[in-house]
């Protein structure tokens, strides 16, 4: 057993304007991340799997308001909220996701219990909120989702009539973490609301298993957030793992091509965080900014906005 551990989480890349980046509000998004990290890490540090420590830091994440995932949604073109979520153990490559599902409390909880309670890898919409009821898991009538600022945001959206990316300076709002456990085995989860706005049911990168999440103890667990379109046309995780395990390079490396290079080349904006078999981390990001933190057993800890 390799005793060292460690959890990277993110809340979301983006164009975070410094200028509307208040002292309090800088405050809540630290302690929101921090509170988020500091779940999982206690559930690695008892000896817990990396599996657990990204459901539980991710299913912080969702019940924080501040974070488009769970409470924090954002509303469709319709005024409802369809959330996408998916989680993906490294030992066996082990999957589940769940995509426009509208009453969970929990998206990430239910991703989870597709994988270990069927024979699929994605449910969506209606069939996913069914299954989500007979597993007994938390739902949620739509007032829990209600939040002033992201209803502002949908009106805002209306009138301009277009697609956002989580609007606050186009904040693009996903939540994500990824961990290394005592064993040795790697996990990632990603969850998230999608694009103020967004209309006929458009599903993003991140309930989609090498495109916005992967895992593999072979080489790397990754969580991505960002346009989710180009994510999905550039299959970013499993490039990144590709990368890693084909062409022999390191987890920086590969970040720093794929990311800052084949992303940006196709107008890709946001990032993603990741970690290697060895509990190396790397948090790129092509954007202003993005919600981000990291702990080791090593004592090694960083929450961070901007660059």
């Amino acid at each position: 057993m390799n005793e060292t551990f460690a959890i990277a989480i993110h809340g979301g890349a983006g164009t975070i304007s410094r200028d509307s980046m208040t002292p309090e509000k800088y405050n809540a998004y630290t302690e929101g991340l921090e509170v988020a990290l500091d779940k999982g890490y206690e559930i690695l540090a008892s000896g817990g799997s990396s599996l657990d420590a990204v459901e539980m830091a991710v299913k912080s994440l969702e019940d924080c308001p501040l974070f488009n995932a769970g409470k924090g949604a954002v509303f469709n073109n319709a005024g409802k909220h369809e959330m996408d979520a998916a989680i993906m153990y490294g030992k066996d490559k082990s999957a589940g996701a769940v995509c426009g599902i509208s009453n969970a409390r929990n998206p990430v909880q239910v991703a989870r219990a597709v994988m270990q309670n069927t024979e699929h890898v994605l449910l969506s919409g209606a069939g996913a909120e069914a299954f989500a009821k007979e597993m007994g898991l938390p739902l949620e009538q739509a007032e829990y989702f209600y939040n002033q600022f992201r209803y502002e945001q949908w009106q805002e959206s209306l009138i301009e009539g277009k697609v956002q990316l989580d609007h606050s300076e186009k904040k693009m709002g996903t939540v994500g973490a990824v961990a290394k456990d005592k064993n040795g085995n790697l996990a990632a989860a990603t969850s998230t609301g999608g694009m103020t706005n967004k209309k006929y049911g458009r599903v993003g990168d991140s309930p989609l298993i090498g495109a916005g999440t992967w895992a593999d103890d072979q080489t790397c667990a990754i969580s991505c957030t960002g346009h989710g379109e180009l994510f999905i046309r550039s299959v970013v995780a499993y490039d990144i793992a590709c990368l890693i395990e084909y062409k022999v390079l390191s987890l920086a490396e590969a970040c720093e091509k794929v990311v800052m290079e084949k992303l940006v080349a196709i107008g890709g904006e946001g990032g993603l965080i990741a970690i290697d078999k060895w509990g190396n981390i790397q948090m790129p990001f092509n954007s202003t900014g993005m919600y981000r933190a990291m702990r080791k057993s090593n004592g090694v800890k960083e929450i961070g906005i901007y660059r």
